[in-house]
Formats: structure tokens, C-alpha cells, sequence
């Protein structure tokens, strides 16, 4: 891969990049649609779109849904499908920046103890009762985990005023576990009746099950303006696929911009975070296979990943109603499943030089 491949961002593959766009848009609406239909309650497709039109264009012809129907589509079901699009994007996005800032396909906000440090805080919100009002709280206190997790692991990568990728995976990988176990003792510590383990418990699975319509604004925000941003320094990101050095000779002070990236990473994944808890491997898997399938370049790899990650969340929360219906899994489980061999096969590669 050489510095004109890259920079010089080619035309040949434009279609089936674009083609690519289109057919993930219309599976993750094929996809939400076939979410709020399933359930222990089924409801019909062409129920589920009359109700949305009804809802979104006062023009429509009246839902043929029932009351019950409408309230189950419009005020549990499609909140959920929507947020889970949300935090799948979001996830992915923060995959693919974190991916070429250490050019290393093995990271993930997980690897580098953003999730931990939001999930952290997070949790300690919950179980020491710290305000009174989660819905306010919780994602201030996630982001706020997550931000000092990455500064802290930034901090932890400098050797003489340097950050090197190695460095930055090691301290990332050792403040995980360090933060993780810091979650492990709050959840011990929160033992009495009343200080919420069972809602960590369940928000440490990652779920979407008590997700609403207050839960999207915030996240879906925070997500277009970071991917557009991104999309924007698409080139600098391309740059620092080659190294530090390529980057710096385009005028590019490539510290302050890794630092910028990890803020703006540090933010998706905390608001995600405190909405459905902690979702691994959606960050490892998507940005990688999407890079094996459109290259390089993030004018691209951004927003596909973003509509593979929702769509690839939409489906496996579909799965985790279905597989032990009526009851359901918490979705992290799944994603988990999929992705840890996912990992340990592309840890094989590498250790043999082929990634």
C-alpha cells in the first residue's frame, strides 16, 4: 500500500462502494421493520409501516394496528430497534478510528479501556447511589469514564513526548482489566437489597430491553456529528494508515490530532455506553470486515461501518428475543459469541504476519 494509493483516493470501486451504501440502508430498514414485528406479541409488517406513517406523516391513511398494537410498536418496539441501530453505528465508527490511529486491526474501545472506564463510572453511579436521577447522571458519568480511561491511556503511551500505536494497546489492554476490576468489586460491594446488582448485572450483559424514546436523542446526535467530522479528516486518518511520519509531512501535528480522535471516540462509545450498557466486539469485528470489502479508505470505511455496525446490532437483538423466546438474552452475549472467535482468528493471523 503505497502514499499515492491511499491519499490520492482513486475512483476505481467508487460504484460498489456506493451500491454497498445503498443495499445497508435498505437492510437496516428491512432490518428494524422485522424487528418491531417480532416478539412474544407478532405483529405484521404492513401493520408496523402503517403505524410509523401514521405517526411521522400526518398525511397517511389511518393504522390499521389495533390500540395495543400501536402502543407495543411505537412506544417499546421501535425505540429499541432504532437504539440498537444507534449503538451498533456508534460502536463501529469508534472501531474503524481507534483501528487506524494504532494501525492495528485487534483495536477496539474495549481493548483500550474506553468501555471500561465508561462502564466504571457507570456503575458506580448506580450502586452508590450517586444522584438521584440516572437518566441525567448515568451518561454524564459514563462519558466522563470514558474520557479519563483514554487520557489516562494516551498519558500511560508517552515516551518522550511520543505516543507510539504498541505503546498506546499496551496501556489501553492493562487499564481494561485494571477498570474491569474495579467494576467486579463495586458489583460485590453492592450486595443489599435495593442498591440495583440486578440492573448492573443486566446493563454489564449490554441490552437493549429498557431502551425509549429519551434514550435516542443524545446518542443519534452525538453519532452524526462525530461521523461527519470524521469523514471530514478522512484524509489525515488515511494518512496515518502509513505512519507518523507520512502524516507529519503533510503538516499534520499528529499528536494533538491522535488526541482529538480519542476524545471524539471517548464520546460515541460513552453515550452508547450508558444507554445499553457494555456491548463488546462490534468495534473489532465490523470496521475490519468492512475494510476487507471496501479498503482503506475512511471517506468510505466511516459511514459503511456505521450502517453495517447498526445493522449487524439490529439483527443480533432480533436473535437474542427469539433463541430462548419468551425470554430473551442480553444482546452483549451474542455479540460476545461472534466476535471472540472472530478475534481469536485474527489474533492467529497476525501472530503469522498476515494482518
Amino acid at each position: 500500500m503505497t502514499l499515492m494509493s491511499i491519499l490520492a483516493q482513486p475512483t476505481n470501486g467508487t460504484v460498489r462502494r456506493r451500491n454497498s451504501i445503498v443495499v445497508l440502508i435498505i437492510a437496516c430498514a428491512i432490518a428494524v421493520i422485522i424487528s418491531v414485528s417480532t416478539g412474544s406479541v407478532p405483529i405484521a409488517p404492513n401493520r408496523v409501516l402503517s403505524v410509523i406513517a401514521e405517526r411521522i406523516l400526518p398525511w397517511s391513511i389511518s393504522t390499521t394496528a389495533t390500540d395495543v398494537e400501536t402502543r407495543i410498536i411505537w412506544e417499546f418496539r421501535l425505540p429499541r430497534a432504532l437504539l440498537g441501530f444507534i449503538v451498533g453505528a456508534s460502536l463501529a465508527v469508534a472501531g474503524a478510528v481507534l483501528q487506524s490511529l494504532v494501525r492495528n486491526p485487534l483495536a477496539d474501545p474495549f481493548v483500550f479501556g474506553i468501555s471500561s472506564g465508561a462502564s466504571v463510572t457507570a456503575v458506580a453511579t448506580l450502586t452508590l447511589g450517586i444522584g438521584v436521577m440516572s437518566t441525567v447522571t448515568v451518561p454524564i458519568a459514563a462519558f466522563g469514564g470514558a474520557l479519563a480511561a483514554t487520557l489516562t491511556v494516551f498519558l500511560l503511551a508517552q515516551r518522550r513526548g511520543r505516543v507510539t500505536p504498541g505503546r498506546l494497546i499496551l496501556a489501553g489492554v492493562a487499564m481494561s482489566y485494571l477498570l474491569s476490576s474495579v467494576t467486579s468489586y463495586l458489583v460485590l460491594r453492592a450486595s443489599a437489597p435495593g442498591q440495583g446488582v440486578s440492573q448492573v448485572l443486566s446493563w454489564l450483559s449490554g441490552s437493549l430491553a429498557a431502551a425509549d424514546w429519551g434514550d435516542l436523542g443524545i446518542p443519534a446526535l452525538v453519532l452524526g456529528v462525530a461521523t461527519l467530522v470524521l469523514v471530514l479528516l478522512s484524509r489525515i486518518l488515511n494518512a496515518l494508515l502509513i505512519g507518523d511520519e507520512t502524516a507529519a509531512s503533510l503538516g499534520v501535528d499528529v499528536g494533538h490530532f491522535r488526541l482529538v480522535m480519542f476524545v471524539i471516540t471517548s464520546l460515541l462509545v460513552g453515550v452508547v455506553v450508558a444507554v445499553s450498557g457494555a456491548i463488546g466486539f462490534v468495534g473489532l469485528v465490523v470496521p475490519h470486515a468492512v475494510r476487507m470489502f471496501v479498503g482503506s479508505d475512511h471517506r468510505w470505511v466511516l459511514p459503511i461501518s456505521a450502517l453495517a455496525g447498526g445493522l449487524l446490532l439490529v439483527v443480533v437483538d432480533i436473535a437474542a428475543r427469539l433463541i430462548i423466546a419468551p425470554s430473551e438474552l442480553p444482546v452483549g452475549l451474542l455479540t460476545a459469541a461472534i466476535g471472540a472467535p472472530f478475534f481469536l482468528w485474527m489474533l492467529k493471523r497476525s501472530s503469522r504476519g498476515e494482518a
